[in-house]
């Protein structure tokens, strides 16, 4: 009896799993496409967004797939290298997607606070440049970080208490003394988690204080819109990440740290579209011309076949 409870609870668990991958997956690659094909999404707003889209299709299919395959295998076990991938590119993309966002939260500040230098200020130039910064400050960040831990000696156990291979569950598989290491990681998380989020959370002090004081209803509730999808986002994936990787060792139990995980790994990628999208009316319109320039296309298509069954 137990073992039919523990096999139906991985049944589920791997269907939420796949079809929570199913929608990140179509939800970003929905809004890379969208913001590519409509020229009024031709923006600085939206070169991020597609940047953050992209991101998070990457971020999530680093681990996803490997821990679908283990579910449905019962093989549970991965090697010494493809350990050090997953963990280089958990944190490549992670360490990108904090700083992007930080990048975001600057576009909008200067949109609201200073609407007449935004031309000037985020310019095709600024923007290419604040993001591939973000790519290459995360490529950085994770190489540092997988050199740390992967040179370490493993002597205890090889079993990782966790759904991937993450920097917190593989030390405490580290021989000796891992202080130092502990309090690089620590550090790191002040650099790329606790720091990006102080700067956006007093850019929103700033924007927010400029939306009140705008006098048009319908401006202020653009305005709050655009930015409140963006700032939800952020507590959601900062949120998260902080609380794991800044913690003391015994806070919470190894349950509770896989949860946290896979907040911000598969939660928060695919919450992400759907903030964007349903908040956005932008991204709404763009979805409504899209599918009102495939419908007339597909209708000719279908009267076409009709006429030559007719023919025939």
């Amino acid at each position: 009896m137990e073992r039919e409870l523990g096999q139906t609870t991985l049944h589920v668990f791997f269907s939420v799993l796949l079809v929570t991958y199913i929608i990140t997956l179509v939800g970003n690659l929905l809004i890379i496409l969208l913001t590519l094909a409509d020229p009024a999404l031709h923006t600085p707003m939206y070169f991020f967004l597609r940047n953050l889209s992209f991101l998070e299709v990457c971020y999530t299919s680093v681990n996803v797939p490997k821990i679908l395959e283990n579910l449905l295998s019962g093989d549970k076990t991965i090697s010494f290298t493809g350990c050090a991938v997953q963990t280089f590119f958990t944190f490549f993309f992670g360490g990108s997607e904090c700083l992007l966002l930080l990048s975001m939260a600057y576009d909008r500040y200067v949109a609201i606070c200073k609407p007449l230098h935004y031309v000037v200020l985020m310019n095709r130039k600024v923007s290419s440049g604040l993001a591939a910064g973000s790519w290459l400050s995360g490529l950085f960040m994770s190489f540092g970080h997988t050199s740390m831990v992967f040179t370490l000696s493993f002597c205890q156990s090889h079993e990782i208490n966790h759904f991937f291979c993450d920097i917190p569950p593989l030390l405490k598989l580290a021989c000796g003394d891992i202080s130092s290491k502990e309090m690089a990681v620590f550090v790191m998380a002040l650099l790329f988690a606790t720091f990006p989020f102080m700067l956006i959370f007093m850019s929103y002090v700033c924007i927010l204080s400029t939306i009140l004081r705008m006098h048009s209803g319908e401006g202020r509730q653009k305005s709050f819109s655009t930015c409140s999808s963006h700032l939800l986002v952020v507590i959601l994936f900062y949120g998260s990440a902080g609380i794991m990787y800044m913690k003391p060792n015994s806070s919470f139990s190894p349950s509770t740290d896989k949860f946290l995980s896979l907040s911000y790994t598969v939660l928060t990628p695919m919450l992400n579209p759907i903030i964007y999208s349903l908040k956005n009316k932008e991204v709404k319109n763009a979805l409504s011309r899209s599918i009102g320039k495939m419908w007339p296309s597909l209708k000719i298509e279908l009267l076409q076949s009709s006429f030559s069954g007719m023919k025939s």
